[in-house]
């Protein structure tokens, strides 16, 4: 039975980058976990793992924002599946579980962006959890 484990002491944040490093392949052991610690102790990061027997198989990144546009909503920074674990229904249910969590703590809206190569992820979040593609997310890198 799949369970789901909050991710929240440095050595359980450190565990998750294995799995993490599938999608944020830029950064090394030492920024995520530095990231991760910053953005859960100034935004309310919150980080999930699911777990299928003692194997952790997919992990998810949120937190709660407000903005003029949603008011107050949950924006899914990152959700990944162990490559070796895809189309075994664990993005599904940990996604769902970002909903209920989501629902018990009075927000109506979960929203999250993919890069614009992810295809397949984005015919997952249409598909098979029925998201609306509502925008476009515009990025500028700044010189230093």
């Amino acid at each position: 039975m799949p369970r789901f484990v909050w991710l929240e002491t440095e050595e359980e944040v450190r565990s998750a980058f294995p799995v993490m490093r599938e999608l944020r392949t830029h950064l090394d052991e030492e920024t995520y976990t530095a990231l991760v610690r910053e953005a859960q102790e100034q935004e309310g990061y919150q980080l999930v793992a699911l777990y299928d027997q003692d194997k952790m198989v997919a992990v998810v990144g949120f937190m709660p924002m407000i903005t003029l546009y949603n008011g107050r909503f949950i924006w899914v920074c990152d959700l990944v599946t162990a490559s070796s674990e895809r189309s075994k229904g664990y993005g599904k249910a940990l996604l769902s579980y970002v909903h209920e969590w989501a629902r018990e703590h009075g927000y109506g809206i979960v929203s999250l962006s993919s890069g614009l190569q992810r295809i397949d992820a984005h015919r997952f979040y249409e598909e098979k959890m029925e998201y609306a593609k509502v925008s476009y997310v515009f990025s500028k890198r700044l010189s230093s």
